[in-house]
């Protein structure tokens, strides 16, 4: 479980919240309704008590190097417990924020040293009848269109995820 302090850069994707939905509604224990449906390009990222101008900085020009995007999340994929939608449209900038914090290790390892970009849908779903319970729900939801418009760069404190700041893809900062 994250602590106090714990950041993550992110993208959200309002138009994914049915998929989280559907699965709240097979077992609620499945799902962190804090969480809105997003896609996790580092997580964790820099400590807060490590991040520094230049860190929020790199992560607002990274943003803009890349346009808004529209996405069609189609694939549901299943590993130990945990159930996702594939974001692959969303891959080369997840791949450009590891490269940049390369010693920053994506979900601490537990998926590998590059973890497809994904809508997390289900965690703690150890039980195989509810996992594929949740993974027939959110199929009969795709495909489903959204769009990628901004990257957050979040904050884990006492009251949860809260936005440090947010940042349009494909838009300069500053003048």
């Amino acid at each position: 479980m994250p602590e106090p302090g714990t950041t993550a850069v992110v993208i959200a994707l309002p138009d994914a919240a049915p998929l989280l939905e559907a699965a709240w509604r097979i077992d609620p224990a499945l799902v962190r309704r804090e969480v809105p449906a997003h896609v996790s390009l580092l997580y964790p990222f820099v400590p807060e008590s490590a991040l520094t101008d230049q860190d929020e900085q790199d992560v607002r020009s990274l943003a803009a190097s890349f346009p808004a995007a529209d996405l069609r999340l189609e694939e549901v994929v299943t590993a130990s417990g945990f159930v996702a939608v594939t974001v692959p449209g969303l891959q080369p900038i997840v791949d450009a924020f590891r490269g940049q914090w390369p010693w920053l290790r994506p979900y601490r390892g537990r998926f590998g040293a590059r973890p497809a970009a994904h809508v997390t849908v289900a965690m703690g779903a150890d039980d195989p009848t509810a996992a594929a319970h949740v993974r027939a729900a959110i199929g009969s939801l795709l495909p489903l269109d959204t769009r990628a418009a901004a990257v957050q760069l979040v904050g884990l404190t006492e009251e949860g995820w809260q936005p440090r700041f947010t940042v349009p893809l494909g838009v300069p900062d500053g003048p």
